[in-house]
């Protein structure tokens, strides 16, 4: 009889194994990280001019809110004046239920404004103008194009006498501009 013969065996180090895994981990996170340095774009904003405001980043909540109800409102404006032929009041709108215009708890939290007709123009004097400025929104006569939105923060803003560019800039109006970027709409067109 042969005596036994005991072999030892052994294991392989987990060291080298890790190594490669990390090194293979670091490989990937480089070639990511140069792909997403190359190729990523840098978008500033569009500075807005001394005389405007942006919609998104210069306006409060509550202005914010304003100013959305206004565009839309915009579009029935529009439409209930092709129906009567005539300009529609801001007490039709509100006695319609239509924001900013209505009377409700929520327009009384958003400065309570007061609205009334300038010319083809809705004024909203602002009675809280810590909460929300006063607006001026001007519609065109044409269908198509947009209405200019105008704020003016001050506590003793007035009703406008000229609603030319000119008259309003210098009586302390802003006009609020909407800057859709990538960053808001996460659209890419190249």
């Amino acid at each position: 009889m042969s005596t036994p013969t005991r072999q030892i065996v052994r294991p392989a180090g987990a060291g080298h194994e890790t190594l490669y895994v990390l090194l293979l981990c670091l490989l990937i996170l480089s070639v990511a990280a140069t792909v997403v340095g190359l190729r990523g774009e840098k978008h500033e904003a569009d500075a807005v001019a001394s005389h405007q405001l942006d919609a998104r980043r210069d306006l409060s909540a509550a202005e914010q809110g304003i100013y959305a109800d206004l565009r839309v409102t915009l579009d029935e404006i529009r439409l209930l004046t092709q129906e009567q032929q005539t300009p529609v009041t801001p007490q039709q709108l509100s006695d319609e239920g239509f924001a900013p215009f209505a009377q409700d708890a929520s327009s009384v939290s958003r400065g309570n404004h007061a609205w009334q007709m300038l010319e083809q123009s809705y004024l909203g004097l602002s009675q809280a103008p810590t909460v929300a400025g006063s607006f001026l929104m001007r519609v065109h006569a044409d269908d198509k194009g947009e209405a200019d939105i105008w704020i003016n923060r001050q506590a003793s803003a007035t009703a406008p006498t000229d609603l030319g560019d000119k008259a309003l800039i210098s009586a302390g109006w802003k006009q609020v501009v909407a800057q859709y970027d990538a960053g808001v709409t996460r659209e890419h067109r190249h």
